[in-house]
């Protein structure tokens, strides 16, 4: 525009209103989580942290934190973004079932890779439950409890889904009881009596989050190397999250279908945190390292017992990294409270 120069633009003042803006890009975040899917919209989060992370080992002051403003803020956070992708699927898993693509064999709405573009009512959804995700990590920081906010939202949303879309809370495990998963490995069908034939027809009667990574010794193994891994790179960087968005980035991989990918996020933050416990105690690298490894391996059990509790019987994605993370952090935290650890790590208590 003639005459129009940077001096005379607007300046835009958002303290009046922060709450109404932040609200708006939560809306705008979680319909963006259902538009790209939920897997993917987390897979950018992993980049965001990963570059925000890795700018702060430049020297110099940053003006912003790329990774809380942006990583795990209202655009790709994952209590936003990620749990509208996650309640957007379970949405479609009844509303679309015919959307499901060749070759999956779970319930659709467990399905966090898909994305859903344009669809209105899908898109609506995942923005409303973004939303609610921005609410629910407030409430448990505003409340005072001792945990990872984004995490406990993130199982939250996910739960309140299943009675929202028609979905059972937990389900009806098909073995000898919830952490059975011998029905998936004797290939059983899912009983077509418990919810009609049409909606489990072709469905294992139970589903591991991953099969590639259920077994308890294989999750030990993973929990272990990544977990070590994670504490030497916060002994080398000072970051608890740099892992974490390794991690969480790596995930493209497994979005793209390579077989066997492990995941690892809750891991490897549990992993650093695990570091930054043990050097504080024992002041020795070899320690934290040591200690970081057990915290992966307690990690990466907490997920899976999750998983068999919450995500195996019923039709949507609960996920297992955020109960592991959303657990074990308000252990850590309660903990600190009561004197018996000499930090939160992260948590900032």
């Amino acid at each position: 525009m003639p005459g129009l120069t940077l001096a005379t633009l607007p300046v835009v003042d958002m303290a009046p209103e922060p709450f109404a803006v932040l609200l708006l890009t939560a809306l705008a975040g979680g319909a963006f989580g259902a538009a790209i899917g939920a897997l993917p919209s987390f897979i950018f989060t992993g980049f965001v942290v990963l570059i925000g992370e890795s700018l702060t080992l430049l020297p110099g002051d940053l003006p912003v934190s790329l990774t809380n403003a942006i990583g795990f803020g209202p655009i790709v956070g994952p209590h936003i973004a990620f749990a509208g992708g996650v309640a957007a699927s379970a949405y479609a898993g009844t509303r679309y079932p015919e959307l499901a693509p060749d070759g999956w064999d779970y319930h659709f709405g467990k399905n966090i890779q898909y994305a859903f573009g344009t669809k209105p009512d899908v898109l609506a959804v995942g923005a409303v439950f973004g939303a609610l995700g921005m609410l629910i990590a407030k409430v448990v920081t505003a409340l005072g409890i001792p945990t990872d906010n984004i995490a406990v939202a993130v199982v939250a949303t996910a739960l309140i889904a299943r009675p929202v879309f028609g979905y059972p809370i937990v389900g009806s495990p098909s073995g000898s009881g919830l952490l059975d998963m011998g029905p998936f490995e004797r290939d059983e069908p899912h009983p077509a009596a418990d919810g009609g034939a049409a909606e489990h027809a072709g469905r294992p009667a139970t589903e591991p989050w991953l099969p590639q990574q259920y077994t308890w010794t294989g999750v030990t193994l993973i929990g272990a190397i990544f977990g070590v891994l994670a504490g030497f790179l916060w002994l080398q960087t000072d970051s608890v999250f740099l892992g974490y968005g390794l991690s969480a980035a790596s995930l493209v991989f497994l979005q793209f279908d390579v077989p066997n990918f492990p995941v690892t996020h809750h891991i490897t933050l549990l992993g650093a945190v695990g570091g930054v416990l043990g050097f504080s105690v024992f002041a020795s690298p070899l320690l934290a390292v040591v200690a970081a490894g057990c915290f992966g391996v307690l990690s990466a059990l907490v997920g899976e017992c999750g998983e068999r509790i919450l995500y195996s019987h019923s039709g949507t994605h609960v996920d297992p990294p955020a109960m592991a993370i959303a657990t074990l952090m308000l252990v850590i935290g309660g903990a600190f409270q009561l004197g018996l650890l000499p930090t939160s790590s992260y948590l900032g208590l």
